[in-house]
């Protein structure tokens, strides 16, 4: 096999902006909060005006496509005609996530000054020779080869104009040597070499080995600055690196340095007065091996319906060993997905639910397995369904508000709650007409889910005809569209988080919706449940029959197991949009072949761009049209985040925002032209200007490329999922739980022994055993393919660590990379 002994390595975020607090200046402002790996910004929320504590409460969940050295967050304060304040930072090394993961923080906002701001790596090789002079004697030279960087930090929105400095530093003495400067790049090419002495010959006369004197070569290290060469302003420093020059000894050296902030950075500034930031911060890092390693444990997963009982398969027990539920969810249901074999396994995790459930008006109310899975499935199936169901009215509600509040404590003055009341049901009459005539476009992996859940609540309640409805209605509009009017954000309908008065509006809609989705599935209401009386008020507008047959209208046809035409068949699947530049195709002979800000639109039919968003498109290239989408050279455009679209015309060139957004326009066209017929095996990876292709020299524009295109495309084009990744995270939340294992299968142990009262029930009362031999039988599978696994990562640990060089990327103590 030709692949690597580690397919990937995946890093992934989920972070949740809470709120700040006490920010300085000390007068209500106007803020905003950037997520930034090392400097360069990935997400910015919305601002928050007028405050000193902002509330952002945004997520953003995200791979990670490069390696970075540090997660920063920043604090702005917006400015009109002036360019933004940064107020402060807060900023996390890669390896010290781990300890701030899965739980909220509150952070101490730390001061910003450029000899903090780095990143980047430098490539060095570092050498001791052993000279002898004229007269005999033999002296100390280090030779510093510097050849290149890598990921310098962008000035002002431009590629740098990067130098160094190299310096032999002692006690005594301060040898300084400079490069040239090179214009316009992140990515220097330097190669060149520097010669120090580093002990005189009249140190050694009296020596008769060659061999460096330790009170010398304690005291002396190397140092590379990089700086930004500002021609007429100060200088910008970039990073530094120290290399002892005792671990040299009498060897070479030639490895990837990351660079660091300098030692005295942020030390002088006060840091107790600018205020904090409160995150929660979710990372994860995974070293996802070949396929074939994840065979058997993929296997014993995917076979988890089959089980009987369901609590004694793999993919039940690691929802009992995994403190929070969610976390086993996640990469469960997306596996499951992936194979086709989360209905099954839905359905019978809900039967079992359904076993301790008394009341049919609780039922699929609390936070099981089951409905966890369900809840997931939707979030992940249902995207483009909430899409062009709720999109237009949540623009309508955010865009051209309205006042909704009906609360007489929040009134305002000067408000008339009948107006409000008005347009609230305005409001909510337009919400609820979209979704019970959506049926059409719900997807038919949902409707089958919905078609068991609703015959398991009849089995199981035989004499209530109304439980088939609320055990579809708990789901589609409690858990779906209620969630999804109250936070269209989260479900990507609105860039940010809506403003306090609009998210208000949301919130008194999801209520009624959720109100007429369980009304409507009960065919009664009982105005006296309500906590709000303001609410009761405004029910009694909602009292006609039609409101229930139109819900149970809905809750039938997304119920049926009828076949009907999928979403995307008739309509083209809305992919994915948003601002890039694009470079000018020169179409003509007098166009300027510059660079221009574009709404771009990717859909299962077209990739297009307009002039501005909702606008005619101006160039679209059919996506069967489309031959290959690869990352371009930096070096092209002296741009970085870059990469083409080859059809049948020029190569389309596009600079997207940052590596985020760049990674995931290259992974959504991928997917959706995977089968395209014409694709490329090869392609040029830089651009053809001036008469020749930079990459390989080439003269003739159609030439076939120099570089293999990239394979391994993900296969299904409207779900992200990698299946080994996820059984690589499924493997880790057993190696993390694998005390919890061996105590539920001692607990197994005891209860097929002894049949009698258990004597230490704390033990394992947690546990769900309803057939110990069973789980006993499952469990030893699962450690058995556990320490397989953990025989696999052992010697691919082992075989990185044995090449890697001190100094390199792959040394943990130097420089730590996902």
């Amino acid at each position: 096999s030709t692949r690597k002994a580690c397919k990937s390595v995946c890093c992934l975020f989920f972070l949740f902006t809470d709120d700040a607090k006490h920010l300085v200046p000390n007068k209500m402002r106007d803020f905003f909060c950037t997520i930034n790996l090392d400097q360069e910004e990935v997400f910015r929320t919305q601002v928050v005006e007028k405050s000193l504590s902002p509330y952002f409460g945004e997520e953003f969940y995200f791979e990670i496509p490069r390696t970075f050295q540090w997660l920063s967050f920043y604090i702005y304060d917006k400015s009109v005609l002036q360019k933004d304040l940064r107020i402060g930072k807060v900023s996390i090394k890669k390896e010290d996530l781990c300890n701030y993961t899965g739980k909220e923080n509150w952070f101490m906002l730390q001061p910003v000054d450029s000899n903090s701001e780095v990143q980047g790596k430098v490539h060095l090789e570092l050498k001791l020779n052993e000279l002898i002079t004229d007269n005999g004697s033999v002296c100390q030279q280090l030779v510093v080869h510097i050849k290149e960087c890598h990921g310098l930090p962008l000035i002002n929105g431009q590629n740098c104009d990067p130098y160094a400095t190299v310096s032999l530093v002692g006690p005594s003495r301060n040898d300084q040597k400079k490069t040239k400067v090179k214009k316009k790049t992140s990515n220097p090419q330097f190669n060149e070499t520097f010669y120090f002495e580093v002990t005189r010959s009249s140190s050694y006369t009296k020596k008769s080995q060659f061999q460096v004197e330790e009170e010398d070569i304690e005291k002396l290290e190397v140092r590379v600055d990089l700086w930004n060469n500002g021609n007429l302003v100060q200088d910008v420093f970039l990073g530094e690196i120290k290399v002892p020059v005792k671990v040299l000894r009498n060897d070479s050296f030639q490895a990837w340095y990351l660079l660091q902030p300098k030692e005295n950075g942020n030390k002088s500034s006060k840091t107790d007065d600018l205020g904090s930031l409160r995150l929660n911060i979710c990372y994860t890092e995974d070293c996802v091996l070949p396929s074939e390693y994840y065979a058997s444990l993929r296997n014993l997963l995917l076979k988890s319906s089959d089980v009987q009982p369901i609590s004694a398969s793999a993919a039940y027990i690691l929802s009992e060993v995994c403190r929070d539920k969610y976390d086993a969810v996640l990469p469960l249901v997306r596996l499951l997905l992936h194979h086709h074999k989360l209905v099954p396994f839905v359905v019978a995790v809900a039967e079992l639910d359904l076993k301790d459930t008394q009341e049919a008006n609780t039922i699929f109310r609390g936070n099981s397995l089951a409905t966890r899975c369900v809840d997931e499935m939707m979030k992940i199936v249902g995207k483009h369904y909430l899409k062009v169901t709720l999109k237009p009215v949540i623009d309508e509600i955010c865009e051209s508000p309205k006042p909704c509040e009906i609360d007489p404590i929040k009134l305002r003055e000067g408000d008339n709650v009948e107006i409000n009341m008005e347009n609230l049901r305005y409001y909510v009459d337009k919400v609820f007409r979209e979704i019970v005539r959506s049926s059409i476009s719900c997807p038919t992996l949902m409707c089958d889910v919905f078609y068991s859940l609703r015959h398991l609540a009849a089995k199981r309640f035989p004499n209530d005809p109304h439980v088939q409805y609320s055990a579809v209605s708990s789901f589609v509009f409690l858990r779906f569209f209620a969630v999804a009017v109250v936070s269209p954000h989260t479900f990507h309908l609105r860039p940010h988080h809506p403003d306090a008065q609009t998210s208000r509006t949301l919130t008194l809609i999801s209520k009624a919706i959720q109100t007429l989705g369980s009304w409507g599935s009960l065919t009664k209401s009982k105005l006296s449940s309500f906590k709000e009386t303001f609410m009761c008020e405004f029910f009694k507008t909602f009292q006609e029959e039609k409101f229930t047959e139109s819900v149970k209208k809905f809750l039938d046809d997304v119920s049926s197991t009828e076949s009907k035409e999928p979403s995307g068949v008739s309509e083209p699947v809305h992919l994915k949009e948003g601002e890039m530049y694009k470079r000018a195709q020169g179409r003509t002979r007098i166009g300027k072949k510059n660079f221009k800000k574009r709404w771009f639109c990717l859909t299962s039919r077209e990739f297009t761009y307009h002039k501005q968003q909702d606008k005619e498109p101006i160039f679209t290239i059919p996506i069967k049209n489309i031959l290959a989408v690869e990352k371009l050279d930096e070096s092209s455009f002296n741009k970085k985040n870059m990469f083409q679209v080859l059809h049948g015309e020029k190569p389309l060139y596009i600079q997207a925002n940052n590596c985020v957004e760049a990674s995931e326009w290259i992974e959504a066209l991928c997917r959706v032209t995977r089968c395209n017929q014409k694709r490329l095996s090869f392609y040029h990876p830089s651009a053809f200007l001036n008469g020749n292709w930079l990459c390989c020299k080439a003269t003739i524009e159609n030439s076939v490329g120099c570089a293999r295109c990239t394979a391994d495309v993900p296969a299904d084009t409207q779900i992200e999922i990698d299946g080994d990744r996820e059984t690589e995270r499924i493997y880790s939340l057993f190696t993390i739980n694998r005390s919890k294992l061996q105590k539920l299968e001692e607990a197994c142990g005891s209860i097929a022994v002894y049949q009698g009262p258990r004597k230490e029930p704390d033990d394992y009362s947690n546990f769900t055993i309803e057939d110990s031999v069973a789980t006993f039988h499952t469990l030893q599978q699962i450690i058995d393919i556990v320490e397989k696994l953990d025989e696999s990562h052992e010697k691919y640990q082992k075989k990185r660590s044995s090449s890697a060089k001190y100094g390199s990327e792959e040394n943990p103590i130097v420089g730590k990379v996902s």
